[in-house]
């Protein structure tokens, strides 16, 4: 048997990608239109108080979450934080140091090497890297010939516009968006399971193509919008801290489920437009069953070589095993903000962050100095795309760098044309206002893609900066074309240190990053045994799914991405990937059902049982060593007598015991076909 396809989007060509991206999806319209207002209204303002950095500013309001209020609020601070932190920092090394060019070039590498550890040590590495590329910009109008105070206004007025952009955007979030993001997020998950439980059932029951062909279009559509409106969703329920009695157990680790879910449902439509045959259609009418009852049945397991309907049942079975909802477990189904440590647990002290912060200060300082040592201040968007598309592997930055290069030429474009055909005819802000409300709309619309979506905002950041360049309308095409140039120079920079010098392949990350679950399931289950304080404790489970949940998250993103690792051997890296992601999905029923298992209050004595804590010890080794086995790419080790035979027949542990022996043997046929 073949492998199969990892997902629906596999075997399409990259045009049919690209119109897959655009297709309407629930909330789209919405969110798109709510941008399109935001900006609207920062520009009028903006151009009445002749505020400078307006581009920045109308980029910003891309940047703000939208699906609550309170989000987007949060989303607001943080941002402006990361501005007052930046300007703060540019003006105590132009003080300090008393303006010294040798102090303010070792300041950029020192700025890029932070910005590159937080981005992988952190928990909000799209700030980390906010701030980077906004120090260096402000560092480097210090290298111009200009009054000091001006430079100093220009770095406040920068502050004073992006507030503005984000309290134009809070406003607009607070008049149209909607208040109940836990119902909302409970009926998306429900959209889902209805569409497939009538996909499956039109299968089941041998319906002709003109049932199918509609039904797997909504499927593909649905499945194409990926995780991240469900996962912007779930965020929105941790900002309220309320409303989480609609959802279950695990809601962000099952929103990443689901999507996969969805995926590889889509797969299996997609490879059937015509109907089935007649022997899998009792396995179809069953998954229907399940999707239209949401309840647990006894699926078939993995093969070694799984086809369509054996993801779907793989996949179907990885969600069935996760604890269900059940009253005292609120807690467990959201983690709080607050609770989210700032720094990732052991992600400091990591080579892979250190390699990776150097070789982003490398990309930065090759920028920085060429645009300098020729002269040309027009091409500092270097800098700027370093920081915004630099990321740990070679697939994910070959994506980033197409949507980037994508983006930034239609942004560029439709600039040019503007300067050349609109801007001169213009003669009112009425129009200029519906030019740039149209342009939003475009690059809004696009960035709610799920594969294309970076483009979008490029889209919107390559023509603000052209169109803003300063209080009136362009005359020259010469700023677009320099914008460009400087996006080609760190692409190629960027290119030569990620992917030809110091090269992280896709699987290598997913690898890496299915160790790391393991390595904390295995932390996780020995923290209960430790001599730790009860609230230390909780501190670091908190941290420990709290990562495992973003983890799982990251690697579904990864998987996307490994479509843009390009040679000989990428069928083979695709087939690798989607292992790893099936073996990280295995992994996470054994980690909540252990957390929710001992979680409860009535449960205590299986903390204390002897040969339950024997046995979790047990089980935390093992997947240790296989976590090992899978960093050194050698054959993970067989385990054997991880449990006393005889406590699985316990009446009161005897349950509990087995899944947990159960969701380990799971794991280790999984780690085994790696």
């Amino acid at each position: 048997m073949t492998a199969a396809p990892v997902s629906a989007f596999s075997s399409q060509s990259w045009s049919e990608r690209l119109w897959q991206d655009l297709q309407p999806t629930p909330g789209r319209l919405a969110a798109t239109l709510r941008i399109v207002g935001a900006t609207v209204i920062a520009l009028l303002l903006m151009m009445v108080w002749q505020m400078p950095f307006a581009s920045l500013g109308l980029y910003y309001i891309f940047l703000v979450v939208r699906e609550s209020p309170a989000t987007s609020v949060r989303a607001g601070v943080y941002a402006l934080l990361t501005l007052v932190l930046a300007v703060a920092a540019e003006l105590a090394v132009v003080i300090v140091t008393d303006n010294d060019p040798g102090a303010r070039l070792l300041s950029v590498a020192v700025a890029s090497f932070l910005t590159g550890v937080l981005m992988v040590a952190s928990t909000y590495p799209a700030f980390a890297a906010i701030w980077g590329f906004i120090y260096c910009t402000l560092i480097a109008l210090w290298e111009r010939p200009a009054p000091p105070d001006a430079l100093v206004k220009a770095s406040l007025y920068l502050i004073a516009t992006v507030s503005l952009a984000l309290l134009c955007s809070v406003a607009v979030e607070y008049a149209f968006a909607f208040r109940r993001p836990a119902e909302r997020l409970a009926e998306q998950a429900n959209l889902r399971y209805r569409t497939l439980a009538g996909v499956f059932t039109l299968f089941a029951n041998g319906a002709p193509p003109t049932q199918l062909g509609p039904a797997i279009a909504g499927l593909n559509r649905l499945a194409a919008t990926g995780q991240r409106g469900m996962l912007e969703l779930y965020n929105a329920v941790l900002e309220r801290g309320e409303g989480t009695g609609h959802l279950p157990v695990g809601s962000r680790v099952r929103i990443s489920m689901l999507a996969q879910l969805m995926d590889v449902s889509a797969a299996f439509a997609s490879h059937y437009p015509q109907g089935v045959e007649p022997e899998l259609r009792a396995r179809c009418a069953e998954i229907a069953r399940i999707f239209s009852e949401q309840t647990t049945a006894s699926l078939p397991l993995e093969t070694e070589t799984p086809g369509l309907l054996d993801r779907v049942e793989i996949a179907l079975h990885n969600l069935q095993s996760m604890p269900a909802h059940g009253a005292g477990d609120e807690d467990l189904v959201a983690l709080p903000q607050n609770k989210v440590p700032f720094l990732i647990p052991g992600a400091l002290g990591n080579k892979d962050t250190i390699a990776f912060a150097l070789k982003l200060t490398l990309c930065v300082m090759i920028c920085y100095v060429f645009y300098f040592a020729v002269a040309w201040p027009g091409i500092s968007t270097s800098v700027t795309t370093v920081f915004i598309t630099a990321l740990g592997n070679s697939g994910a930055i070959k994506q980033k760098l197409a949507n980037r290069f994508i983006g930034s030429a239609i942004g560029g474009g439709l600039a040019i044309l503007a300067t050349a055909f609109l801007f001169p005819h213009m003669d009112s802000i009425t129009s200029l206002v519906v030019l740039i409300a149209v342009v939003a709309f475009i690059a809004a619309w696009w960035a709610g893609g799920r594969q294309f979506g970076y483009a979008g905002l490029q889209i919107a950041f390559s023509f603000y900066l052209v169109a803003f360049e300063g209080f009136s309308a362009p005359t020259e095409l010469a700023p677009a074309r320099d914008r460009l140039v400087g996006i080609l120079v760190a692409l190629v920079v960027i290119w030569f240190v990620f992917d030809q010098l110091w090269p992280v392949r896709t699987v290598t990350a997913m690898r890496r990053a299915l160790v790391g679950i393991l390595r904390g399931e295995a932390r996780f289950l020995r923290l209960f045994e430790s001599d730790l304080p009860h609230k230390t404790k909780l501190r670091q489970f908190d941290a420990i799914r709290d990562q495992i949940a973003k983890t799982i998250a990251g690697l579904r993103t990864l998987n996307d991405t490994v479509v843009y690792e390009f040679g000989v051997d990428r069928e083979q890296h695709i087939r690798l990937s989607d292992s790893i992601l099936r073996a990280a999905l295995t992994a996470v029923p054994l980690f909540w059902n252990q957390l929710a298992a001992l979680h409860s209050e009535q449960d205590r004595d299986f903390l204390t049982e002897p040969g339950l804590v024997e046995m979790r010890r047990n089980v935390a080794a093992h997947i240790d060593a296989m976590a090992e086995a899978l960093a050194e790419a050698t054959q993970p080790p067989t385990a054997s007598g991880l449990v006393d035979p005889a406590l699985l027949d316990s009446p009161r542990y005897g349950e509990y015991a087995r899944n947990t022996i159960a969701g380990h043997d799971e794991l280790a046929r999984t780690l085994s076909s790696i």
